[in-house]
């Protein structure tokens, strides 16, 4: 993986490459970068996400939670093109990649940056991620309980996560913030996790 993915602004020295992501409804050619996520393809975790999740809401407000250079944003606003799309990341290298592959793409409906850019009173209808479990785990649930708490009532996120990575401590985990979490998908230790906007602040229903 070489420098972490998610440092603000990458040392490694450029290499630029693209990779394709190809699905049923879809086929996007996404130009990379090294010192970003997984540069050389596009991540088993994210395709496994992309290929189980139900359909995003067609209207609204979605968020890719650390998007990288934009394999799950652009999915979500292919597949929502009425919707508006948010993608953050704190890597500065692989937001301007994402913004030149909607570009490319002709995707109008979605907006990349850092998270300290973002209105943080937005709600989403929609979350999806491929989480940055190595940034720790104090970390990750800091972000999560900074992101989560956003879903509109009646929204989801959808996570995935590798078994050995603490995917099922991370379910419950959620659920005991309040969260109501169920595992939808497992492949190849990849889990992918459902989660509910809280019912009550801070309870669980």
């Amino acid at each position: 993986m070489g420098e972490h993915y998610f440092a603000s602004r990458p040392e490694a020295a450029s290499r630029r490459r693209t990779v394709d992501l190809v699905l049923p409804d879809l086929h996007l050619r996404l130009e990379t970068d090294s010192g970003m996520f997984s540069p050389d393809r596009v991540d088993p975790g994210t395709r496994i996400l992309l290929e189980t999740v139900p359909p995003p809401p067609t209207t609204g407000t979605h968020l890719d939670l650390g998007c990288g250079y934009g394999p799950i944003a652009l999915t979500l606003a292919t597949r929502s093109p009425q919707a508006n799309v948010w993608g953050v990341d704190v890597n500065r290298r692989a937001l301007e990649l994402a913004e030149q592959n909607a570009t490319s793409a002709g995707l109008d409906n979605v907006r990349f940056c850092l998270a300290d850019e973002i209105d943080p009173g937005l709600r989403y209808d929609a979350i999806w991620s491929n989480p940055p479990i190595r940034i720790g785990k104090k970390a990750l649930h800091d972000l999560l309980l900074t992101w989560l708490p956003r879903l509109t009532p009646g929204g989801r996120a959808h996570l995935v996560v590798q078994k050995h990575l603490g995917s099922d401590s991370l379910q419950r985990w959620l659920n005991d913030q309040g969260f109501p979490t169920e595992r939808i998908a497992s492949r190849s230790a990849y889990r992918v996790l459902a989660v509910s906007a809280r019912t009550q602040e801070g309870q669980a229903p």
